[in-house]
């Protein structure tokens, strides 16, 4: 009996190790190409190269805050921009992006958050999530929302429609940090 299990071992020591210098192999092969350049240059890169390269990739500033939008925690909407920040008690913007601007468009100047859902079916008769209004227009209620699909509205669309369009992303941080009223400043 003794044969038999050293034996056993010694099949199940060589299946481990051919499965390990499997799983190496695969590991190597699907590593991205700076790793295994690396790798076969042996030797890792400069701090120098590091820091040219980080340069390179960092996205640009995020557009500062409007001056003209009042202080305090607030949702900032430029017409012009086509941009969106929500600011911080502090003043600063805790996030900010682009969003497809209504057909109708709010007067300049300050509202509070109104209402909101959490999902409707847009005046376009697009599926809508995390609606927030805050103004209305000749019977046309202003918002942001985004569409489920991810969808934007149609550039010169016809339909008088007040929903500002944001991804479903930016959607979800609007709702978590507009709440009922919550000040939104239109400027242009």
């Amino acid at each position: 009996m003794p044969a038999k299990s050293s034996t056993i071992v010694t099949a199940l020591t060589t299946a481990a190790v051919i499965v390990v210098g499997v799983l190496g192999y695969q590991a190597a092969a699907s590593a991205p190409d700076t790793l295994t350049q690396a790798r076969k240059a042996g030797h890792q890169s400069t701090p120098k190269s590091h820091r040219e390269r980080d340069k390179k990739d960092k996205a640009p500033a995020p557009a500062p805050v409007p001056d003209a939008s009042g202080t305090g925690r607030r949702i900032v909407y430029s017409l012009d921009a086509k941009r969106v920040w929500l600011v911080g008690a502090n003043d600063k913007a805790q996030r900010t992006y682009r969003v497809a601007p209504s057909a109708v468009s709010p007067s300049l100047g300050a509202y509070a958050v109104a209402s909101r859902s959490v999902s409707v079916t847009g005046s376009d008769g697009i599926a809508i999530e995390h609606v927030v209004r805050f103004a209305a227009v000749d019977g046309v209620t202003i918002g942001f929302s985004a569409a489920v699909d991810g969808s934007l509205p149609e550039p010169g669309s016809a339909k008088k429609t007040g929903g500002i369009r944001e991804s479903r992303e930016d959607g979800k941080a609007m709702w978590d940090f507009a709440l009922h009223g919550t000040k939104v400043v239109v400027v242009s």
